[in-house]
């Protein structure tokens, strides 16, 4: 045993100086001193290399940006665009097209339901195209892929379409068609919007490829930084919401279509624009990166869960703690798994707060409009308010992505995802008590005061007349919302991407969706509260709960900021193989289209 001390302690020995190299003096200690100099400490000041992972030094002391944006994301983003001009150009002028009244001149002919049935109606719209992700993730994750469901399913939205803009034709609201027709087709719709909804914002993401940290020199300036996957996904994601935003300015035209030609031409100009984004989808197909789907990862993903639960221990699914235990039945993951599936779950934690902001965001579709209609246009459409969330967004995303982020990351200040989901439920408190001070100047104004356009005084034959207050006052409430989408929704996208494992994108994606759901659930509780004048204090109310679910928020989660990056880190490792970087997962799908070109799909 001495013998084999001995020997052990002259490897060691040698091991130790072939690494630190020749000394003026070794002799001291045993050639032991210079090892103590020259190994940790030097490996922390000596610079990484270009495109190398930086070091714990770099990453507290060298400035992070983001990479450059591959350019099938641009496609994508496109289609989405595509898609949600076709949403919110039909979705915003349903609240009209439910209530007005299918007798008047065929430029305003709706179903005739009135405020609170288009309210009830719109919430119940909102909220089926948030549960149906779920079934669209389903397919996705095991059985088709991110590409391949996305493509039925739109499908499947377009014969919605179809259903929608020709019911509402003159000669179909004559014949009593339009109720059924207009029910039918929100179902269809809703089953398509869903499966698109839960795939596309994933399939943005997996085209960009890198998973860890990477030094980068700045050509111009000689500058060190770092190129942070992190940031990356936020931008990218920023990006796909502009796009989004770019779509919803169809409301800049449907509500003149509406008013001027009829429901019916909004909806139809709504299925061409539809088509176009379905040619995109199409005939880009070879510039996608396409991740195929898992099997029964879901399966498997509630079956770990179930180990966790039963055993009161979140390792407890894990195939070593398994084997330590004396569990002896495998299972079909390993532990890396697990502890992806573990962050996955912290982050359905995070998005447990998310049906009071969509609550705050369902009021700009619904009775954000009726309130609009109260207050004098002045030629204006009350539906077109709706146009400055959008602007707000793509006027206010450049100016974060391009100069407030970069100019805090430069004196090492990053928002990180808690942080700014916390000033987005902030900023919704203000919209909803901004919106209740407009509702109070409504009820001040005359001519019926606390009952707009329900009074003898606000009757002109048979149009009711609005309060004498400009609409112009309702602007910043649709500001401040839109703002506040920057924070809290992108934010959302991206959180529910890099906290899933790699197999389960889209099913992570469609339950952060399904707390749109939950919201419409509860708006759909508060549409009693929302005639005059009980709705000035449903804002109210509204709004102090946001602001106060920004400060329970914050206390419950904010340690999570501080441990991103090395939540992150797991990324760097696929599920099954454990390599870093680029991971194997990543490899097999660019191998597949090297050597097998028709598997990219």
């Amino acid at each position: 045993m001495a013998q084999n001390h001995g020997d052990g302690a002259a490897e060691l020995h040698a091991t130790l100086q072939e690494r630190i190299g020749p000394t003026g003096d070794n002799k001291r200690s045993g050639g032991l001193e210079p090892a103590e100099k020259g190994t940790l400490a030097d490996v922390e000041d000596r610079e990484t290399a270009e495109g190398e992972e930086p070091n714990d030094r770099e990453r507290k002391t060298l400035r992070r940006m983001g990479d450059a944006f591959p350019k099938s994301a641009y496609l994508i983003a496109l289609v989405e665009l595509c898609e949600r001009f076709t949403y919110y150009g039909c979705q915003g002028l349903f609240q009209n097209y439910i209530s007005q009244s299918p007798d008047g001149f065929d430029g305003a002919r709706g179903l005739g339901l009135g405020h609170a049935g288009a309210t009830g109606l719109n919430i119940f719209f909102q909220f089926f195209c948030y549960i149906t992700p779920i079934l669209g993730a389903i397919i996705s994750d095991q059985y088709l892929g991110k590409y391949k469901t996305i493509l039925i399913f739109a499908g499947v939205y377009w014969v919605g379409l179809i259903i929608l803009w020709t019911t509402a034709l003159p000669t179909a609201i004559s014949h009593g068609a339009s109720l059924g027709g207009y029910v039918t087709a929100i179902i269809v719709i809703g089953f398509g919007t869903g499966g698109i909804k839960s795939n596309i914002a994933p399939l943005i993401a997996d085209q960009y490829q890198r998973k860890v940290m990477a030094i980068k020199i700045m050509p111009k300036t000689g500058e060190r930084v770092i190129i942070d996957p992190a940031i990356t996904y936020q931008r990218i994601y920023m990006m796909f919401y502009a796009c989004i935003n770019v779509g919803c300015l169809s409301l800049l035209a449907t509500p003149f279509m509406e008013q001027y030609i009829g429901f019916w031409s909004a909806f139809l100009m709504c299925w061409l624009m539809f088509c176009v984004g379905v040619a995109v989808l199409v005939f880009c197909r070879n510039r996608y990166i396409v991740h195929p789907p898992q099997g029964s990862i879901i399966t498997d993903s509630f079956k770990a869960i179930g180990y966790m639960i039963a055993n009161r221990n979140t390792d407890a699914a894990k195939p070593s703690w398994r084997a330590a235990n004396g569990k002896t039945k495998p299972v079909p993951w390993n532990d890396h798994f697990v502890d992806e599936l573990k962050r996955a779950l912290r982050a359905c934690k995070v998005f447990t707060f998310y049906p009071v902001f969509w609550v705050c965001y369902g009021q700009f579709s619904s009775n954000f409009v009726s309130q609009a209609g109260q207050m004098q246009g002045h030629g204006m459409p009350n539906d077109l308010m709706q146009n400055f969330d959008p602007i707000a967004i793509i006027v206010v995303i450049p100016l974060l992505d391009r100069l407030v982020y970069p100019a805090l990351r430069r004196v090492h200040i990053e928002l990180k995802p808690i942080a700014r989901i916390t000033i987005g439920f902030v900023l919704a408190g203000l919209c909803l008590a901004y919106a209740a001070i407009v509702q109070h100047i409504i009820y001040s104004a005359g001519p019926c005061y606390g009952s707009p356009g329900a009074c003898p005084a606000g009757m002109d034959g048979q149009t009711s007349l609005p309060n004498r207050v400009h609409i112009a006052v309702q602007t910043p409430a649709y500001i401040l919302i839109g703002v506040s989408e920057i924070f809290i929704s992108v934010t959302g996208l991206e959180y529910a991407y890099t906290k899933a494992p790699p197999s389960m994108k889209s099913f992570v994606q469609s339950l952060y969706l399904f707390t749109s759901a939950l919201g419409s659930a509860l708006s759909e509780a508060l549409v009693p509260a929302t005639g005059d004048p009980a709705i000035m204090w449903m804002y109210t109310g509204v709004g102090v709960a946001a602001v106060a679910t920004a400060g329970i928020f914050w206390l419950t989660f904010h340690h999570y900021d501080a441990e991103e990056d090395e939540m992150n880190k797991l990324d760097a490792y696929d599920s099954s193989s454990g390599k870093a970087g680029y991971g194997s997962d990543s490899e097999s799908v660019r191998n597949a289209q090297q050597h097998h070109p028709e598997e990219k799909l």
